[in-house]
């Protein structure tokens, strides 16, 4: 019988986890001061990447359109996630830890997913964002005063 070699694992909550947020949105900023209140072992770092000094390129890798377009996060390994995985790592280091386990439910994970894609377009789009037909999206800088909420 061949040996299962699916990783059996529990995901490692201890380490470290960065996110990137935009902080020119109102309901985003409202979650992430809630998660820095629930961050007690302090594993987590915020980064605003509407703020004038980010720099999406050097930061991620990304454009600032990529950036803006989905939540993204980065591991302690450097790897970077994005979507609904950023709030399971986020939750997964506070309180709500013994919730994200359901979020892996197939069926909620899909409405989820869905979910999260549809808040994430309306979003971008009320921040200023515009998507090509081609596929290509871009975004004017953030100015101060605009807000997605």
């Amino acid at each position: 019988m061949p040996k299962d070699t699916m990783d059996t694992r529990l995901p490692d909550y201890t380490t470290p986890f960065e996110v990137f947020y935009d902080g020119g949105c109102r309901l985003c900023t409202t979650e992430i001061n809630l998660l820095r209140r629930l961050d007690r072992k302090q594993r987590l770092t915020f980064t605003d990447i509407a703020h004038a000094s980010f720099d999406s390129e050097a930061e991620t890798g990304l454009s600032y359109a990529e950036i803006m377009l989905r939540i993204h996060g980065r591991m302690s390994n450097g790897e970077l996630v994005e979507g609904v995985e950023v709030f399971r790592q986020l939750y997964a280091r506070t309180l709500f830890r013994p919730f994200v386990p359901l979020t892996r439910i197939p069926g909620l994970n899909r409405v989820l997913d869905w979910g999260y894609v549809l808040f994430a377009r309306w979003r971008f789009k009320s921040r200023g964002g515009v998507c090509e037909p081609d596929g290509q999206c871009r975004i004017a800088p953030i100015e101060v005063g605009i807000d997605g909420a």
